[in-house]
Formats: structure tokens, C-alpha cells, sequence
């Protein structure tokens, strides 16, 4: 389908929205009702805008959006203002993402300005995916998810915080801030393990845990392993305490072979992601490091 009627209808309406501002602007623009002209040029940007994005044309329609958005502030109002950024954030998403962040922070203040956290915290995780995927800041794709993270809490959203943390916690670990990534699943792991529902996925967050302290320390993983048992004693039966199990006792004999035995043995039943095979890997290189040192 040929969209280039819709962009040159678009541009025709942005060009009429200016006329309107102009003429809001003059004195007798001002004498007469400028707000229902302002009105009319926003209702004409997002117009404007929805059909740049009919015909694709994604950082037009981002500016339409953020023009409207900028006289919604004039005129007060901060709800549709934070709505219009919103939309030219997730237009520009497709063009150009920095800008698509900087759109989505505008619609942040604003809403946390009006006390709308949950809200706030939503488009912090939009921008966190944003540094993941498109501009691969990992350092400022975690401070987003932190200050996620920070609003739900605050809104008693623990479970909704927690999943935040969780993906802090992947990415420090990743970075080798293991204290920061371990904090963080032996505290989702002690709220998950008081919980019916989320019972079961403790022991995930204990295993992950013991294995950050493993890439720090042999004793620390030790110890750790004993005080996630003590605390929850379906850890035990796990089939993710076992393996650990068996790889301090790998660990302690510096035997390679055993490890990546218990590791493949492991991988039979429950398919390693890619997160746990670069931490076991890490592992078994100090395994192997010492053995060489050794010889």
C-alpha cells in the first residue's frame, strides 16, 4: 500500500498546527482564546504524527508527538504531556534510540512529579531495554533497572521489584560484581522461599547464588551452601544443591574430569542457560589453573 498520500497529509497538518501556534501567539491570537487554538494545533501534531507512522516514517512522527507534548505542558497539562512522550518514545524506538530515551525520561519526571511510580518504574525497564538491546550500555541498562526497582518497593510491588533485581543481578554477576549479585539472589531467594507460590523457584536463586560465591571462593561457596540448607531445607533434595555438591568435592580434589562430568550429567535433565554454562565455565578455569600451577 502506497503511504506517501498519509506523510504528505501529515506534513500539510503540521504546517496548519504552526499556522495555529503563530496565530495563538499574535495579540489578538491572545485576546481571543489562544488555548482552544493551542488545543487545535495538539489535536493536529498527533494527527500529524499518526500518519507518519502510517507510512513508517517513525522520527516524524516521534517530533509530531513531542511538539504535541510541549504544548501540553504549556497548557498544564501534565497527564496527556506525559502520554504524548510516551508515544514519541516508542516512534523513535524505531529510529533512533537515544532519542527514544530521552522522550521516555521526559514522560518519567513527569510522572513522578505527579506521584505515579508504578508508572515511572514501567518506562525505567522500556529504557533498561533499550540500553540492552540497541546501544548495549550494560552499566546504565542496570542503574535503570535498579531505579525500577526503587519505585516498586516503594509501592509495596515487591514481586515486581524483585524481577528487576533479578536482572541486575544477571548482568553484575556477568560483570564480576559477584557481592552485588549475590546480595541480591539471597534476598529474592529468602522472600521467594516464605512464599507459597514462588517456593519453588528459591532453590534457583540459592543455586545462583552459591555460584557467584564459588567464582569468588571455594570456602565462601561452602559455607554458603550450608546456610541456604539450614535456611531452607528443601534446598537439600535440589538437584541444584547436589551438583554443587559435587563440584566443591571436584573443586577440593582439583579434578577436571569430575567436574565436567556432574556439569554434563546435570545438563541430561535441566538444560543449562547460557548465564549458568559462562559461571560453571568460570569455575572450571581456576579448577584448571591450579592445576597448572601445580605442576
Amino acid at each position: 500500500m502506497d503511504n506517501s498520500g498519509k506523510e504528505k497529509e501529515a506534513m500539510a497538518l503540521m504546517a496548519e498546527a504552526e499556522k495555529k501556534l503563530k496565530s495563538s501567539q499574535s495579540f489578538f491570537g491572545a485576546l481571543f482564546g489562544s488555548s482552544s487554538k493551542l488545543e487545535e494545533a495538539c489535536d493536529m501534531y498527533v494527527r500529524a504524527a499518526n500518519m507518519f507512522k502510517m507510512a513508517k516514517n517513525w522520527c516524524a512522527a516521534g517530533n509530531a508527538f513531542s511538539q504535541a507534548a510541549l504544548l501540553h505542558l504549556q497548557m498544564q497539562s501534565k497527564h496527556d504531556a506525559a502520554t504524548n512522550f510516551i508515544d514519541a518514545g516508542n516512534a523513535f524506538k524505531k529510529a533512533d534510540p537515544q532519542e527514544a530515551i530521552n522522550c521516555l525520561n521526559r514522560a518519567i519526571e513527569i510522572y513522578t512529579d505527579m506521584g505515579r511510580f508504578t508508572i515511572a518504574a514501567k518506562h525505567h525497564i522500556s529504557i533498561a531495554e533499550i540500553y540492552e538491546t540497541e546501544l548495549v550500555d550494560i552499566d546504565k541498562a542496570i542503574a535503570h533497572y535498579e531505579q525500577a526497582a526503587d519505585y516498586y518497593k516503594g509501592e509495596e510491588s515487591t514481586s515486581s521489584a524483585n524481577k528487576c533485581l533479578l536482572k541486575v543481578a544477571t548482568y553484575a554477576a556477568q560483570l564480576e560484581q559477584y557481592p552485588k549479585a549475590i546480595e541480591i539472589y539471597e534476598q529474592v531467594g529468602t522472600h521467594a522461599m516464605d512464599s507459597t507460590l514462588l517456593k519453588y523457584s528459591a532453590k534457583d536463586h540459592f543455586f545462583k547464588a552459591a555460584l557467584c560465591h564459588f567464582c569468588v571462593d571455594m570456602l565462601n561457596a561452602k559455607l554458603a551452601v550450608q546456610k541456604y540448607e539450614e535456611m531452607f531445607p528443601a534446598f537439600s533434595d535440589s538437584r541444584e544443591c547436589k551438583l554443587l555438591k559435587k563440584l566443591l568435592d571436584a573443586y577440593e580434589e582439583q579434578n577436571v574430569d569430575a567436574y565436567t562430568d556432574s556439569v554434563k550429567e546435570y545438563d541430561t535433565i535441566s538444560r543449562l542457560d547460557q548465564w549458568l554454562t559462562t559461571m560453571l565455565l568460570r569455575i572450571k578455569k581456576t579448577i584448571q589453573d591450579e592445576e597448572s600451577d601445580l605442576r
